[in-house]
């Protein structure tokens, strides 16, 4: 199944970690959206939206490229790493997917390395995140979507 994940994974690559390990076991092309803001997404069948959480939500540049760049109909997913455990961080994005009528077949979030905000000021929260538990969980996240 050819699959983009679209993603955002600025302060200590906790996202792009499970990424990397996901493109392993898959045909994935990731799209690092600071360094590309449109990519025609037409010809994958399916489509990640991934992103470390500030401030309790996605990425606004994962927001934005969703938004503008999501054709209609399309199966998606999400991916993300938190500091903090909440109940969902993905109702933005899942927002943005329904109204180009997505079908989302998933979510997988785990906790990553936060320094952001004040954490840093202690050190950062959630040291060593995202372990091998994590990624290998994100792994196999993926291999059930695309049975």
């Amino acid at each position: 199944m050819k699959t983009a994940i679209v993603y955002y994974s600025k302060h200590h690559g906790n996202t792009k970690k499970l990424i990397d390990a996901i493109a392993k076991v898959g045909d994935v092309t990731p799209i690092d959206v600071t360094k590309q803001s449109e990519y025609d997404l037409d010809g994958f069948d399916l489509i990640g939206f991934a992103s470390g959480i500030y401030y309790q939500k996605y990425s606004e540049k994962v927001l934005e490229f969703a938004e503008n760049n999501l054709p209609n109909s399309k199966k998606v997913f999400f991916l993300y790493t938190y500091g903090i455990k909440r109940d969902s961080y993905i109702s933005e994005i899942q927002e943005a997917a329904e109204n180009k009528n997505a079908k989302v077949v998933g979510a997988y979030g785990c906790r990553g390395f936060d320094t952001f905000g004040p954490f840093r000021f202690v050190g950062g929260i959630a040291k060593g995140r995202p372990n091998q538990d994590d990624i290998a969980g994100a792994v196999q996240f993926f291999k059930e979507m695309t049975k």
